[in-house]
């Protein structure tokens, strides 16, 4: 049950058996109290993008939850976040710019059986496609099984393939150095972290150069999609089954254009948190996992989605 978490902390390089389905936990993952939301220029002074944080779908992760460093920090660029309590509908996403989804679920539980169940009705799943082609931009963040599957009829919207496993790369140069292979490594010096307005920022100090990512699932987007988090040739994913399939080319992360709106993707959930995780079991959660992880760029990343779905970015 832990295996997530210990693939965080552990020095030792991951033997092909020990990595099992990851499970989100509950109780060992907690929103980081000191992380640093400030921003010094904020985006935002006089108009202020309004932004619809969902959780109304048994999301693991919510604005005032374990997603509430993102959700700082974007407000403190001048974003204006309401929390979502009700299923989409026109009047739900009515005079919002963004819409964020993260971990959404079939079930509260993620552990329940019904967790992978889909999330979204198929009529929420039409507003939600016909709210974006008229100009709405929506952020889907999504992760390693159950969340894939539930996100799936939404994603499928937007042609986008969620592989609903979990991805790791045996390549040293493509993992964090004495973790477990699931923690992976995008940088411009391993060819992973692709150039696109997001990791370029307006200006070279919003450069994004080094993200990491916590164990997460492979996506695909169609043809007419940016990868942003580019897998490695190496890269593979345990399917449910424990089979074993080369993701070489999939992404963690996408974008893309859609009607007059805007779509960023993600295949791993933790990368925009700022979490405390447990070690093992019962320990208290102590060790960064996302954008408080030292020496990373995710903040950065986190600000440049949302600088890019609202237009400040093109």
């Amino acid at each position: 049950m832990a295996d997530i978490i210990r693939s965080i902390l552990a020095i030792s390089v991951l033997s092909a058996t020990l990595l099992c389905t990851p499970t989100l936990v509950f109780n060992q993952q907690l929103s980081d109290p000191n992380f640093n939301a400030t921003v010094a220029k904020p985006a935002y002074t006089k108009k202020h993008p309004k932004v619809l944080f969902d959780e109304a779908h048994f999301n693991f992760h919510t604005a005032g939850g374990r997603y509430k460093a993102f959700s700082d920090l974007i407000t403190n660029d001048g974003y204006r976040v309401t929390a979502n309590k009700q299923k989409f509908s026109k009047p739900s996403l009515n005079g919002y710019d963004i819409l964020v989804i993260a971990n959404a679920l079939g079930a509260t539980a993620p552990s329940d059986p019904q967790a992978s169940m889909p999330a979204f009705t198929d009529d929420e799943c039409e507003v939600v496609r016909e709210w974006v082609r008229n100009g709405g931009s929506l952020l889907l963040i999504t992760d390693h099984q159950p969340t894939g599957a539930a996100a799936e009829n939404l994603a499928k919207q937007f042609s986008v393939e969620m592989s609903n496993s979990t991805v790791i790369d045996p390549a040293e140069s493509n993992h964090l150095k004495g973790y477990f292979e699931v923690n992976l490594e995008f940088r411009r010096d391993n060819h992973l972290l692709i150039d696109h307005p997001i990791t370029q920022g307006r200006e070279t100090t919003e450069r994004v150069n080094r993200v990491v990512t916590f164990g997460g699932q492979s996506i695909k987007g169609p043809a007419e999609s940016a990868g942003l988090l580019k897998l490695g040739e190496t890269a593979i994913e345990i399917l449910p089954s424990k089979q074993r399939v080369s993701v070489a080319g999939r992404f963690q992360a996408i974008a893309m254009k859609f009607g007059k709106g805007r779509v960023v993707v993600t295949g791993e959930a933790g990368m925009l948190s700022a979490q405390l995780v447990a070690a093992e079991e019962g320990a208290q959660p102590t060790s960064p996992w996302g954008m408080n992880f030292p020496g990373v760029d995710n903040r950065q990343l986190a600000l440049n989605i949302v600088h890019w779905l609202s237009g400040l970015l093109n």
